[in-house]
């Protein structure tokens, strides 16, 4: 069967019914427009990067360590054997991060902020991406709305303020979905090598996260079937030094992640651990419902809102893993797709919106 961009929506006619906002149509700029256009193109990045940046480091040393920040320090200022060991205990999940943090700890030192400033530095690259990708899907006002809409959630600011992995997974997993689309569009060894990189960066960062490839899997299948061998071959260069890593660990019993079972209380309390308040994530879905496929690109971005979670809830069912920060890699694709919805509305509407996102994260972020 050839491949085409309307496998998962039936074609309704033409070309123009599929983009009804006109995203896809080639533009024909001036020399001023098109410098206006770059100037767009940046600040979609850049405005929400300084804006996390702003967010993520104020009050970033204002409490201590909590206890995993702390078991943390321990790994990564212990002897050599000591880091050996965690890869072989209970947080076999924890060791690579523990590896990686290491070599920062050898040059910064072991403070509070040496230690949490490797996650702030990844939530600003992932707020910088996520304006990035939304651009790319659709207009720079999309990118420059997702981005914003990124920074300000309560869970963005707080794993930016946290020397825990998290931060550093959803930063791989934005530059993976970043990569994918060109990989598959032109899948040449140059463009699949980067992406076989970030899914080994993926894996190390945090195992779990790596439910982000059935994501991937599934638009491959869906848009570029023609591709999956090459995909697959990218995938596998990632996966094999992280399965080699950590299987001596879950040998010996170590989990490469931790939950609860998915009863109906702790599904009901997930939004909330998602997105710091569950109205916040009621919001974002509502926004979602308008980034529907329509397209090819913003396909990318509805599987992985979507697929990681059904994945990790059926994996569920034989394990206690579900947990909101299990799917915390998720969020950036929410954030795109609300940027994608709000940048099709009224200039009102969307201040309404965005006046309620900083609103509710505001009120998340007030002491209880």
């Amino acid at each position: 069967m050839m491949d085409a961009d309307t496998m998962v929506l039936p074609r309704l006619g033409d070309a123009a019914v599929e983009d009804p906002w006109g995203e896809d149509r080639p533009r024909r700029a001036t020399t001023r427009a098109a410098t206006g256009e770059r100037r767009r193109r940046i600040a979609a990045w850049l405005l929400p990067a300084a804006l996390m940046a702003a967010l993520g480091a104020a009050r970033i040393t204002a409490s201590g360590l909590n206890a995993a920040e702390s078991a943390t320090r321990r790994a990564v200022t212990s002897p050599w054997q000591g880091i050996a060991a965690a890869l072989t205990g209970d947080d076999v999940a924890l060791g690579p991060y523990r590896l990686l943090l290491r070599g920062w700890v050898e040059l910064f030192g072991a403070a509070d902020l040496a230690l949490r400033v490797p996650s702030l530095l990844a939530m600003v690259g992932t707020a910088a991406l996520v304006g990035a990708l939304a651009t790319r899907i659709a207009t720079p006002t999309a990118g420059l709305l997702a981005g914003l809409i990124f920074a300000v959630l309560p869970t963005s600011i707080r794993y930016a303020q946290q020397a825990q992995p998290y931060a550093l997974a959803v930063f791989a997993a934005v530059l993976a979905t970043w990569l994918l689309a060109p990989a598959l569009d032109r899948p040449r060894r140059r463009r699949l090598v980067p992406y076989a990189g970030v899914v080994l960066l993926l894996g190390l960062c945090q195992p779990v996260a790596l439910l982000l490839l059935t994501a991937h899997g599934w638009v491959v299948l869906a848009f570029r079937r023609r591709d999956t061998v090459r995909w697959l071959a990218a995938v596998l260069l990632g996966l094999l030094p992280v399965a080699a890593l950590l299987a001596v660990g879950v040998r010996d019993g170590g989990r490469l992640a931790s939950g609860a079972w998915p009863g109906a209380a702790v599904l009901a309390a997930t939004p909330g651990e998602l997105f710091g308040v569950a109205v916040l994530g009621g919001v974002l879905a509502g926004l979602g419902l308008f980034s529907l496929p329509l397209r090819y690109a913003a396909a990318i971005c509805t599987a992985w809102a979507l697929v990681p979670a059904l994945g990790l809830l059926a994996l569920a069912q034989a394990a206690p893993v579900w947990s909101a920060v299990n799917l915390l890699f998720t969020v950036p694709a929410w954030a795109v797709l609300g940027g994608v919805a709000l940048a099709r509305a009224r200039a009102a509407g969307v201040l309404a919106v965005l006046a309620l996102v900083a609103l509710l994260a505001a009120a998340a972020q007030l002491p209880a």
